[in-house]
């Protein structure tokens, strides 16, 4: 094969490919930078302008404003939110979007086994010599949609850096392409407030040497990395690869050497951040971008001994009852990983898992310890799983714990000016005898 001919063969421009996609298909990306800009903008239009019906758009965190997830794209395009970015959330709030409720460690599952994939829409490398594009920056469920999909279209962009281990697409495979080289989203690291370095430097006293590591987004995650820069053999094993782990790395505190699995070696499932984390995952040896049913696989995680997972939440009840997708019923994002990381820390010798939020919202009216969730709250962490409880307050155990032993600690690391209405309500239903 003329791997350059071929290539001629199936170039044309976003709307010639976009052009393709016929009504009532179910059309998939994988996530975040994955997500073709150029080709979804012009599938947009297309629905805007009434050229199709009933096509469902399956995808997940989206980084940047879409013209497919547009309320005038509405007419033609379903989408089908597996973890939402703001337009995404705005598109759920507005009814104009559906959910798919999941563990990112199933996804690839789910998609094998119960949807349609009449075509995938992806963002990847430059073709190299041989003919294979790299998805670069996410690596979540693209080899379970390259397997299944009837249809593959490909936006080619110089800017998405080739990850040597990640999934590949060859231009054997594919239904049509174009090019855009646009810069890839570029996220400013969320401020580390007081709060947040509090936060950190509570749960940084808990990870030994030699962890291996996975943190969430935000700036309490953001913040345990820039608090470990002088601890020493750790290792990263994360679904979300971040710029304080390059910061790790390079300040020699993540070797990875300590790794029983893909020893020497940073996994991630996805990435995505500042310039620095694209030009540290392109073409680098020493890093594997995996796919999630991999990553994710609580056992696993669970093979690591001292596992470190650390997570955002939006409140936790006296239960344990932990909320990390939703305000009462308003849609903010999904399930993600959250419970595969916390099932996989708890199982691993010596390992933790912490979710971790400040102890206050909304200038500090509410409180995030609640007696009982908001009405409508989704629980993203059981009672049984959840393990260790973070504010600025301290650290609340609550694995192996009983309901009263949770609400004394949980109460013990609330804002004071909560801890009183705290404890009338605990006794009030029994909680506390």
């Amino acid at each position: 094969m003329d791997h350059g001919l071929e290539y001629q063969r199936r170039l044309g421009s976003p709307e010639s490919v976009a052009a393709q996609v016929r009504s009532g298909w179910s059309c998939c990306t994988d996530i975040a930078a994955a997500m073709p800009p150029a080709l979804l903008d012009a599938l947009g239009r297309r629905a805007a302008a009434g050229e199709l019906e009933g096509v469902a758009l399956h995808t997940m965190l989206d980084l940047a404003p879409s013209a497919c997830l547009a309320p005038e794209a509405a007419r033609g395009i379903r989408p089908v939110s597996w973890f939402s970015g703001a337009g995404l959330r705005r598109a759920v709030e507005e009814g104009r979007a559906d959910v798919m409720p999941c563990f990112y460690h199933d996804m690839p599952r789910l998609f094998r086994d119960h949807v349609e994939v009449d075509a995938l829409l992806c963002a990847v490398s430059p073709m190299d010599r041989h003919g294979w594009f790299s998805t670069g920056v996410s690596a979540s469920v693209s080899q379970a949609l390259i397997g299944k999909a009837t249809h593959i279209f490909l936006e080619v962009n110089r800017n998405m850096p080739r990850a040597l281990s990640g999934p590949a697409v060859h231009i054997s495979q594919v239904t049509a392409l174009c090019e855009n080289d646009a810069p890839l989203p570029v996220l400013q690291a969320a401020p580390i407030d007081p709060v947040s370095r509090t936060i950190a430097a509570l749960i940084a006293q808990e990870v030994p040497r030699g962890a291996t590591l996975q943190l969430g987004i935000g700036a309490v995650p953001e913040a345990v990395g820039m608090a470990l820069r002088d601890k020493r053999g750790l290792g990263i094993h994360t679904e979300l690869f971040t710029d304080s782990m390059v910061e790790l790395i390079e300040c020699g505190a993540v070797t990875n050497q300590n790794k029983p699995i893909h020893r020497g070696k940073c996994v991630a499932t996805l990435a995505f951040g500042s310039q620095r984390i694209y030009d540290f995952i392109d073409d680098n040896p020493a890093f594997l971008m995996l796919p999630v049913d991999q990553v994710n696989d609580p056992a696993v995680i669970a093979r690591h001994p001292d596992f470190i997972s650390v997570n955002a939440a939006l409140e936790v009840d006296l239960f344990g009852q932990v909320c990390a997708e939703s305000v009462g019923t308003r849609h903010v994002s999904g399930s993600g990983g959250q419970a595969d990381f916390v099932r996989g820390a708890v199982a691993s010798k010596g390992g933790k898992s912490f979710l971790a939020f400040p102890s206050t919202a909304l200038g500090g009216t509410v409180s995030r310890i609640k007696d009982q969730l908001t009405p409508g709250a989704i629980v993203t962490t059981g009672k049984n799983e959840v393990d260790l409880i973070v504010t600025e307050f301290g650290v609340a155990k609550l694995r192996g714990r009983s309901l009263a032993q949770r609400a004394r600690a949980l109460i013990g690391i609330a804002h004071p000016d909560f801890r009183d209405e705290l404890f009338f309500h605990a006794k009030k239903r029994n909680i506390l005898i």
